[in-house]
């Protein structure tokens, strides 16, 4: 095993000599020692801990997978894609790359379908829903390592200042309670409109327990649909109100000068109990089912190990790929990162502990559709979004400009 910390960006193709190491021609197809090479980055933000876990599997794998070695990489969360797109545009890429699901779409042409490279055992244990977000028209395109899901979270404390003792489980619960929170100088809930929060964690949500989606089934724009107005004339209809923050619709405040932080706010989707129980303390953290309106569901992502087609060692780099994402050795990074499991079994945290609360909703969390388009497309939606938050547009009225707009992107 080699490891090296990549520490700056690989950049333009002058660079890609200095990765020649990690080149997915290492491997030997045609049979005798093969040499696999592995693209990670600090999901574990403890770096001692991250690495002391890959050095540790990769040397239990080694052990036990004779002729075979592996290298992996650590690389900065920053410009990944400019360093991979490079890599492989110059076929210096890895056999293995931990991506996320927008980037499955993106470099979908590159992959592998890893359906044949892992046993049907393990493909039995993954979850329904984290293969579906896997999963593209040629197959699962990766294997699944973690996953994680943001259900309501709510504070107890706030909830006692407001008179309120039941706790929201859906839309109309919602509509009933905001008012008594408005008028006790509170806010129900934080939601943040500028355009560096991912809608993933802030509209989406809302528009999937409408029942409607971002794209319709032949990946047209569907976010414009009456259940996108519905998703959306909620928001307004809080914000217009005085039941949302306002400070989060105009831009992103340091997290501390939020009424989350500050105890003025009651409820998040978007906030994790990691951040929220040091601060509101443990007693007061309500880990409550996602909001329903016609569906229960919240966003959740899935991180996989996702072999390139440039690999030369598809069958060596498919058995690390299982090795390394099977129930057993993933448990302590999953753990230690605070992340959850993509397998069926038991839970890997006790029931009655914030994370075990959290966990239970893991099978109701979903990435979306996805598109190519699915990053830009909310560049294009998040002020459409916000200008209606803001009142200078009606619902109707902004995700139609949205929609518009967004109609080049799918070309």
């Amino acid at each position: 095993m080699r490891v090296k910390r990549i520490t700056g960006l690989v950049a333009g193709l002058a660079a890609v000599g200095l990765i020649a190491g990690c080149s997915a021609g290492g491997g030997d197809a045609a049979g005798g020692d093969q040499n696999i090479t592995v693209w990670l980055y600090p999901v574990i933000a403890d770096e001692a801990k991250h690495k002391a876990f890959w050095d540790e599997t990769v040397a239990d794998f080694e052990a036990a997978n004779e002729g075979i070695t592996v290298d992996y990489e650590i690389f900065p969360w920053a410009n990944r894609d400019e360093s991979l797109q490079t890599a492989i545009a110059a076929n210096k890429g890895p056999d293995l790359v931990y991506l996320i699901p927008d980037q499955l779409v993106a470099y979908e042409k590159s992959i592998e379908p890893m359906d044949e490279y892992l046993s049907d055992d393990h493909k039995a244990e993954m979850l329904p829903n984290v293969v579906d977000s896997v999963t593209l028209e040629a197959g699962m395109m990766g294997a699944p390592m973690l996953t994680s899901t943001q259900p309501l979270i709510c504070n107890a404390a706030v909830f006692e200042k407001a008179g309120v003792t039941e706790y929201p489980e859906t839309w109309d619960d919602v509509r009933e309670i905001a008012p008594k929170f408005v008028d006790a100088g509170l806010y129900l809930f934080n939601y943040t409109a500028s355009a560096e929060a991912t809608l993933n964690m802030t509209y989406y949500p809302l528009l999937w327990q409408a029942g409607g989606s971002v794209y319709d089934k032949d990946g047209g724009l569907a976010f414009n649909s009456d259940e996108g107005v519905e998703a959306l004339t909620l928001l307004t209809d809080l914000a217009e109100t005085g039941a949302l923050d306002p400070d989060p619709l105009t831009s992103l405040p340091p997290f501390e000068q939020t009424g989350i932080a500050q105890g003025k706010t009651a409820c998040s989707w978007v906030n994790s109990v990691t951040e929220l129980a040091p601060i509101w303390g443990e007693e007061n953290v309500k880990v409550l089912a996602p909001l329903t309106d016609k569906e229960t569901v919240t966003y959740g992502t899935v991180g996989s190990l996702s072999m390139l087609k440039g690999s030369k060692a598809k069958d060596a780099a498919g058995k690390f790929a299982e090795f390394a994402t099977s129930a057993d050795v993933i448990k302590p990074y999953l753990l230690e990162a605070g992340f959850f499991s993509a397998l069926e079994g038991e839970p890997l945290n006790a029931p009655d502990s914030l994370q075990g609360q959290v966990e239970q909703f893991v099978n109701v969390s979903t990435v979306g559709e996805l598109a190519p388009s699915s990053r830009a497309l909310m560049g294009v939606l998040s002020p459409e979004i916000q200008a209606a938050l803001l009142g200078q547009k009606s619902p109707e009225q902004a995700l139609e400009d949205a929609a518009k707009a967004a109609e080049p992107l799918l070309k």
